[in-house]
């Protein structure tokens, strides 16, 4: 397996939207008065809640298998390392969406690393995108 990245452009708009949205509505819902445990187990849920509608359209445009997976995991992400943020002090809604969008970004590239080793060579392959190994 090479080491470059095989993602679209679509996987990265969806990822880092879902993420920046999800994590600036959990920085307003979250505040410094929540326990870090239950701020967390609450955002995860909500972040994978508010993930679920954002896959409708993204999936339209990109494809729904391709789509859905890495945005459900980086709205549960998102809400996760933001909710235990915002526990622990006030939180900006532009940190948050700065915050979410890395999230986005980080999830986007693990998804597709994963995907690459899981899936290894592929048989009948016209090029190295879709062959997925590092023969140029």
């Amino acid at each position: 397996m090479d080491n470059r990245l095989y993602f679209s452009l679509g996987d990265l708009v969806a990822n880092t939207v879902t993420g920046a949205v999800v994590a600036c509505l959990i920085a307003l819902l979250v505040g410094p008065g929540w326990n870090m445990l239950v701020a967390m187990f609450v955002a995860m849920a909500l972040g994978m809640a508010l993930g679920l509608p954002l896959t409708i359209p993204f999936g339209y445009l990109f494809g729904a298998m391709e789509i859905m997976v890495p945005i459900m995991l980086t709205g549960m992400a998102s809400g996760m390392v933001v909710g235990m943020w915002a526990a622990m002090e006030e939180v900006g809604v532009l940190s948050a969406a700065m915050g979410g969008t890395i999230i986005g970004l980080i999830t986007t590239n693990v998804v597709w690393l994963v995907n690459q080793r899981l899936r290894g060579p592929q048989i009948g392959a016209t090029n190295d995108t879709e062959r997925g190994d590092d023969h140029a």
